[in-house]
């Protein structure tokens, strides 16, 4: 029998993290036939599988001549069988096999399922927006995913989610999360180095930026962006590695070719549309109310211009009569409610996790 899902997941250097990983899937319950595939980038040590895992699922290795970094996924994906892809990292499994439903209701112009990935902490893993997966824990439609040409190589690692989503965006799909999707992240610091991390983050983020956001709003989401990741690298003590981002970015910015977003598609891909579809139903705790805007992370700006939109007017939290969390992550959204739930003053999150964002009306 076909499998339903195919498991895909890089590694490299990393056998103890896989065969943990490999082990949690093999002792998953086999409600629906599978495939588990190892894109192997170019270990020391050749990654190994056997045919077949605990519970039946059949697995195999694809191992690369050289680090291809996240793109090492679109081999794998070649070689899958099934309709959806579950993207792993080496280092996340799912809890259960409840994502299966998220994967049958899926409605056809869904090309991501994005699912809760939990830390060993408890806490919630960072990255990603409303309309933007996190890679360590996604379902994709492969037809989607080869249409949209899959990873750009080019990213290595960071950010090549946002690329891949803002394609499916501009095709036509939508990207959507799911409660019953849920993905532990071990997430050992093995090979994460904070200084290359960062000057990713500011590389990638900005090539993101000069291929899809609209004329008249790239400079100012730039100037955001390069605010943003050097207060980051000032905190973390990896300046250096930051600042080689940046000049890697300037250095390549006339290589990204411009594919700009309209304005109505720029807030399905930024979270906006999210945001305000939130803050319309519940205008009624924002006009003429002191606001706090709280947990500050990303687009925590765009979180407190609509509040201002909306009539808010923002205090400090000690002032306020509303909470209003300040980021469109999921992992930190999802966090600020947890610390707040005894809090007596009512708590708006920006948007819902198990929201579904409609589909968007084009012209003609």
């Amino acid at each position: 029998m076909d499998p339903v899902v195919s498991f895909v997941l890089p590694t490299r250097n990393r056998p103890q993290e896989l065969a943990h990983t490999i082990a949690m899937l093999g002792a998953m319950e086999p409600t629906v036939p599978a495939e588990v595939i190892v894109v192997d980038n170019h270990s020391q040590e050749p990654a190994s599988l056997p045919a077949r895992l605990p519970n039946g699922w059949r697995a195999c290795t694809l191992r690369r001549p050289r680090n291809e970094g996240a793109a090492a996924r679109n081999d794998g994906v070649r070689i899958a069988s099934a309709k959806w892809i579950v993207m792993l990292d080496d280092d996340s499994h799912p809890l259960d096999m409840r994502f299966i439903e998220a994967i049958e209701d899926a409605e056809p112009d869904v090309a991501a399922i994005g699912a809760e990935i939990l830390l060993p902490d408890g806490k919630h893993e960072q990255g990603g927006l409303p309309e933007v997966i996190v890679g360590c824990g996604a379902a994709i439609r492969r037809d989607a995913f080869v249409t949209a040409g899959g990873y750009d190589p080019a990213f290595h690692f960071y950010v090549e989610e946002y690329d891949l989503c803002a394609r499916f965006l501009l095709g036509g799909k939508r990207v959507i999360h799911d409660p019953r999707f849920r993905v532990l992240h071990t997430k050992t610091p093995t090979n994460r180095d904070m200084g290359v991390v960062l000057g990713r983050l500011m590389r990638n983020n900005g090539w993101v930026l000069r291929r899809y956001a609209p004329d008249r709003l790239f400079e100012a989401a730039l100037r955001e962006t390069v605010e943003r990741y050097e207060s980051i690298a000032r905190k973390e003590g990896v300046l250096d590695g930051y600042r080689k981002g940046l000049e890697e970015f300037l250095a390549t910015i006339e290589q990204q070719r411009r594919v700009p977003m309209d304005d109505q598609l720029w807030t399905h891909f930024t979270g906006e549309f999210a945001a305000r579809a939130t803050f319309i139903k519940e205008r009624g705790l924002l006009a003429g109310h002191r606001v706090a805007v709280v947990e500050h992370g990303k687009a925590g700006l765009l979180v407190e211009a609509l509040v201002r939109e909306f009539g808010g007017k923002i205090v400090s939290e000690s002032e306020a009569e509303t909470i209003v969390i300040g980021t469109l992550s999921p992992g930190p959204m999802l966090d600020a409610q947890l610390a707040r739930l005894g809090e007596t003053r009512p708590v708006l999150a920006p948007w819902s996790f198990a929201a579904r964002p409609v589909r968007l009306r084009r012209a003609g």
